[in-house]
């Protein structure tokens, strides 16, 4: 509750924080050079992902069979999952390559840019022995939370002093969606290695800036966090257990909420400490002076406890953000 009441910093992660998470295929591009169609690429890409349960994966495949057909995972084997990347796998006997652009690198893929604001997953093939070649891309793009603008407002009226970004998505969408939702700063295409590097330098800055005492909270959805939030001096899983409750709530809105109750905890539990101890040392002079009788004395035990329990009564009430 302390360090909570505590947050002047305030790193999030965007998938299932800022936006829904609720991935949808918005275009499919097909290579300049290539003699392939939409329809093929977006197939391809769907086997290669079909053993991941990343939700970029699951809209690949939710967008194939919503064509009417079903996803055959027996054409698909030796599944290699990149981590922070994307797959690589052998479907008919055709080895496929489905990933971001950190992915295409590593492999010495050449790629054409697309302009179009959301992630772009790559797509290459070849035999099992020889080089790939890119044949196109998938476009997804994510919803951001109607409320998330509103909550980052309300983050910096409660007392954060700085809201950060942290995406493994491309720069321009995260660079959208920070300056729609009002960030301070923010950093992409980020492995989940990435993130603990830029949390310890933000945790450092923290320290020099806002001093030892100050917490640094960081927010995510748990898919590929689990570093970053053990390394934060709060973390905060939102939705991590799958809960559609908890991920439609506007993880952010929740959080302001809960710092604002902390923080006013807090303020209570300091009022009650100097309230009792006041009262207190009152009775003990007016007791060695000869002032002070059983009542006064009963008042200073009993009393204070009351008044001290019905102050803290207080916490129940808290404005919405």
């Amino acid at each position: 509750m302390e360090t909570l009441a505590n947050v002047k910093y305030l790193v999030m992660d965007k998938t299932g924080t800022i936006t829904k998470g609720n991935f949808e295929v918005t275009a499919v591009h097909d290579g300049r050079d290539q003699n392939i169609d939409s329809a093929e690429i977006l197939e391809l890409a769907a086997l290669a992902e079909c053993h991941s349960s990343h939700p970029i994966a699951s809209s690949i495949r939710r967008a194939y069979e919503a064509g009417g057909v079903e996803l055959d995972k027996s054409r698909v084997a030796d599944v290699q999952e990149v981590s922070g990347k994307g797959v690589i796998a052998v479907v008919d006997g055709i080895q496929v390559a489905a990933g971001n652009l950190k992915l295409m690198r590593q492999l010495n893929i050449e790629c054409e840019a697309c302009h179009h604001v959301g992630t772009i997953v790559y797509v290459a093939k070849g035999t099992v022995d020889g080089p790939l070649s890119y044949i196109g891309h998938v476009v997804i793009s994510d919803e951001i939370k109607p409320t998330s603008a509103e909550a980052i407002s309300a983050l910096k009226k409660a007392g954060v002093v700085k809201t950060v970004m942290l995406t493994g998505d491309i720069t321009s969408m995260a660079e959208s969606v920070a300056k729609e939702v009002g960030l301070d700063e923010v950093h992409a295409e980020l492995l989940p290695e990435d993130k603990v590097s830029h949390v310890e330098k933000l945790i450092a800055e923290k320290n020099a800036q806002a001093g030892p005492g100050a917490a640094l909270a960081f927010v995510g959805d748990g898919i590929n966090d689990a570093p970053v939030l053990a390394i934060a001096d709060l973390g905060i899983a939102m939705g991590a257990l799958g809960s559609d409750a908890a991920i439609e709530a506007a993880d952010v809105v929740l959080i302001v909420k809960a710092i604002r109750i902390a923080r006013k905890c807090i303020r209570i539990v300091n009022e009650n400490i100097w309230f009792a101890i006041g009262v207190k040392f009152l009775c003990l002079i007016l007791g060695a002076l000869g002032i002070a009788n059983m009542w006064l004395a009963i008042f200073a035990d009993v009393g204070v406890m009351v008044l001290c329990v019905l102050n803290a009564v207080r916490a129940l009430f808290v404005k919405n953000v």
